[in-house]
C-alpha cells in the first residue's frame, strides 16, 4: 500500500541558474501511459561513464521537474559532467495519463532510467529523487540498476506496509525542521534499514530546503562525485 502523502503545496520555483556549459535538450519519452515530457542537460564535458536521473515530489501537490529541490540537484550533477535527466510524471505538465497513487511513476521512472541506458550505453545511473520522488527512486533502485541512490526528504509514511530492498549506496539527505515529512519518523525508518543508508541531516531545515540549497548540492555533489 502506497500511503497517502498529506503536504502543503510546494512554494513557486525560484529562478533557475543557468547552467553553464551545459545543453538543455526537452524532448519527450514513449512512456506507458503516453508521452512524458523531459529534459536532458548535458555538459559539454560529459565523458557519458555516468549519467543521472531526477524525479520530482507530489503531482498532486504541484510537483513537477521544474521544482527547485531537482533543479538544484540536478546542477550538482551537470557541475560534475554528468549527464542528467528530468522528466515530469503522467499527468504532470506535458506528460500524458493521469497520477496512480504511485504505482504507474514507478513504470514512468523505469522507462526513464530504459532511455538513458539506450542513449548511454554502458553508463552507471545516478539515482535520486524528493519527497514523492525520493520514494519512488527507492522503490525502482534495484529494477533500474543504479549504482548511486540519493533520497532528499523521504517521507517514512509511503513505507508503512513495504520495505523495498536497495543494493546500491545510498545517501539520504533530511531537514530536522521537516513539517511534510517529519525528521524523527524519517530518522527511524532510515536507521532501522539493513542497506545502512548514509543519513545526512540539518537543523531547522525544512522540507524544501529554503535557504539550503547550496548545502544541499554540496552534499549530493560529495557523494556523487
Amino acid at each position: 500500500m502506497i500511503a497517502p502523502m498529506s503536504s502543503k503545496p510546494e512554494p513557486p520555483n525560484q529562478q533557475e541558474t543557468t547552467l553553464p556549459s551545459t545543453t538543455k535538450t526537452p524532448f519527450f519519452i514513449n512512456g506507458p501511459a503516453g508521452q512524458l515530457q523531459a529534459e536532458l542537460l548535458r555538459p559539454e564535458a560529459s565523458d557519458g561513464s555516468s549519467v543521472a536521473l531526477v524525479l520530482h515530489p507530489h503531482p498532486l501537490f504541484q510537483g513537477t521537474m521544474d521544482n527547485k529541490v531537482v533543479t538544484t540537484v540536478c546542477r550538482a550533477f551537470t557541475d560534475l559532467n554528468i549527464a542528467t535527466l528530468r522528466f515530469n510524471f503522467r499527468g504532470v505538465g506535458s506528460s500524458e495519463g493521469q497520477h496512480d497513487n504511485g504505482q504507474g511513476e514507478q513504470e514512468d521512472a523505469a522507462t526513464a532510467a530504459s532511455w538513458l541506458a539506450a542513449e548511454f550505453p554502458d553508463s552507471k545511473l545516478l539515482l535520486a529523487g524528493f519527497s514523492f520522488g525520493a520514494a519512488t527512486a527507492i522503490r525502482v533502485a534495484d529494477r533500474t540498476n543504479a549504482s548511486k541512490l540519493i533520497s532528499c526528504g523521504v517521507p517514512a509514511a509511503y513505507f508503512v506496509d513495504e520495505q523495498p530492498t536497495v543494493s546500491c549506496p545510498w545517501l539520504a539527505i533530511h531537514g530536522e525542521a521537516d513539517d511534510v515529512a517529519p525528521w524523527p519518523a524519517a530518522k527511524e525508518w532510515l536507521s532501522a534499514r539493513p542497506e545502512q543508508p548514509k543519513i545526512i541531516s540539518k537543523a531547522e531545515v525544512g522540507h524544501f530546503f529554503h535557504g539550503e540549497l547550496g548545502w544541499l548540492r554540496d552534499e549530493v555533489k560529495a557523494f556523487a562525485g
